[in-house]
């Protein structure tokens, strides 16, 4: 009788990727993504402080996050928590070493999956989100680590109103700032099932496109392209209509398919 575990086949991943300046003079926001041993990372970080310093800080962030999974890779909350913790150690580094890099901090959301095992975790720290869509509907969402976010959770205003919140940018833990927040990990792994849906990205992203309609998207997509595309395309139009400066903007989209079959089988 074969081995139910060993002959347990990987999940596939279709994923789509967004980066762009948007109407800003430099771009603060970096992704990164990595695999290895069956398992797949993802992470977007979205950077602060002036002089260049967002850029360093977003890139250190994502960057050392896929570094230490490429070294270490592992999957479960405590690995997902030291990738993070590694990354917040590489900026706080980077500010001793770099005085005018004092002020720079940077969010980071991240997603771990274990392909064999249909199962993943995720963490996230400031603004920048994670959905995970499941029958087309959003099942579950981070929440941002910012004011505006405390002052919806405390009943004043709902979510659709965070979005034009004045005070909306404002964040209390994000990598490098003070404050010592821990990142939020999930408890436990997730089970994933075909036909689930991940969106990762940076506020510049979010800000412009509302939930309902994201997953309208989702359900009209052909592709996963098509769905990241189609989002961008609803966030430009509201843009244009607002008549606003687009910030920098990231985004991976992913959908998660049917079991494949391994090389060797």
């Amino acid at each position: 009788m074969p081995d139910l575990v060993t002959s347990r086949k990987k999940i596939s991943l279709l994923v789509a990727q967004l980066n762009a300046i948007g109407s800003r003079p430099s771009n603060e926001d970096s992704l990164a993504v990595g695999d290895q041993d069956d398992l797949a990372c993802f992470v977007i970080s979205d950077g602060t402080g002036g002089h260049a310093a967002g850029e360093v800080a977003s890139r250190l962030v994502a960057q050392e996050v896929i570094d230490r999974f490429m070294l270490e890779a592992s999957f479960g909350t405590r690995a997902l928590r030291s990738y993070i913790d590694s990354a917040s150690a590489k900026v706080a580094l980077n500010k001793r070493l770099h005085r005018e890099q004092q002020d720079m901090s940077a969010t980071v959301a991240a997603l771990l999956i274990d392909q064999k095992n249909s199962r993943c975790v995720w963490g996230h720290m400031g603004d920048t989100r994670l959905y995970l869509f499941r029958n087309h509907k959003i099942s579950a969402m981070t929440k941002d680590h910012s004011l505006a976010q405390r002052f919806i959770e405390a009943g004043f205003g709902t979510q659709v109103e965070l979005r034009m919140h004045p005070q909306r940018s404002m964040l209390f833990a994000a990598i490098g700032a003070d404050g010592g927040i821990q990142p939020d990990i999930t408890v436990s792994p997730v089970e994933l099932h075909p036909g689930d849906a991940f969106l990762i990205c940076s506020d510049g992203f979010w800000e412009w496109v509302r939930e309902p309609e994201m997953e309208l998207c989702l359900a009209d997509a052909g592709s996963v392209q098509d769905w990241l595309d189609a989002m961008n395309s609803l966030a430009e139009l509201h843009v244009q209509a607002a008549n606003k400066l687009r910030d920098n903007f990231s985004a991976i989209a992913l959908w998660v398919g049917e079991p494949v079959k391994s090389d060797n089988e």
